[in-house]
């Protein structure tokens, strides 16, 4: 497990900056895309996204994700007797039912920038819990003052945003909580990253969350690209994880 704490040269246009990070390789710049998921797309079947959603979170039970997830977010509030959590691009909300389930006193704020995803959780037994509030809320925007809550999380969704957004992102994270948890895929070295995709690309056109993994791991960012962002953002970053395991970034306000 790697653990690094650093600031980095900042890059001065962050909107230009590969999901390698600057000093990324010619081919892990090849190794990006500007399409979007089928989740990000007005023009997709709602039904497409739904059972990408599903997907999405099925696995996340099935591998123990939602679990292991919230154990990494809670101890990172473990010193906090009643935190206040906000999970951003919250999607299914396994992650949020996760950490009620293994915190007796926590407060959550559940929040998708996507209506569909909003409407599903408010109309679900997630938000029928009194420590919960279901809202709309964009993670580039966030409605809540100055360190409104102990901990922000940010889980397998970061990699949607692009350069600017993504860091606007670190930025309101850390401006609205203490600490900002972000847990994403890991970009693996260029030849690795190669093989990743050799074994998704044949079902990417027939199944849609085989299409979306693609995408995903195309836009995902490297290690030294979170810290540029981080940097960018006025934040300080912590980075946890390694070639196979999720990324861990705990990023703090300067």
């Amino acid at each position: 497990m790697d653990y690094m704490t650093s600031r980095t040269v900042g890059i001065k246009d962050i909107a230009r900056m590969p999901r390698g990070g600057p000093k990324a390789s010619c081919l892990d710049r090849v190794l990006q895309t500007g399409r979007q998921e089928y989740l990000d797309r007005d023009d997709v079947d709602p039904a497409v996204k739904r059972s990408v959603v599903r997907a999405l979170e099925l696995t996340g039970e099935w591998f123990g994700n939602h679990e292991r997830f919230a154990a990494i977010a809670l101890d990172e509030v473990a010193e906090v007797p009643d935190p206040r959590i906000v999970e951003l691009g919250a999607g299914h909300g396994g992650l949020s039912a996760k950490l009620l389930e293994m915190h007796p006193t926590a407060q959550l704020t559940v929040t998708d920038v996507e209506p569909d995803s909003v409407a599903a959780i408010a109309a679900g037994p997630l938000a029928e819990d009194p420590r919960v509030t279901v809202r709309e809320m964009d993670a580039t925007a966030i409605d809540a003052p100055d360190r409104h809550y102990d901990l922000a999380v940010f889980a397998l969704s970061f990699h949607h945003l692009s350069p600017t957004a993504a860091a606007a992102a670190i930025g309101e994270g850390t401006r609205v909580a203490d600490k900002l948890l972000i847990i994403d895929l890991p970009r693996p070295p260029a030849p690795l990253h190669l093989l990743r995709l050799a074994t998704m690309l044949p079902l990417a056109p027939f199944v849609p969350f085989v299409h979306d993994g693609v995408i995903s791991s195309l836009r995902t960012y490297s290690p030294s690209a979170l810290r540029a962002l981080a940097d960018h953002a006025g934040a300080d970053v912590e980075l946890r994880g390694g070639l196979i395991s999720p990324q861990v970034v705990v990023a703090t306000r300067r």
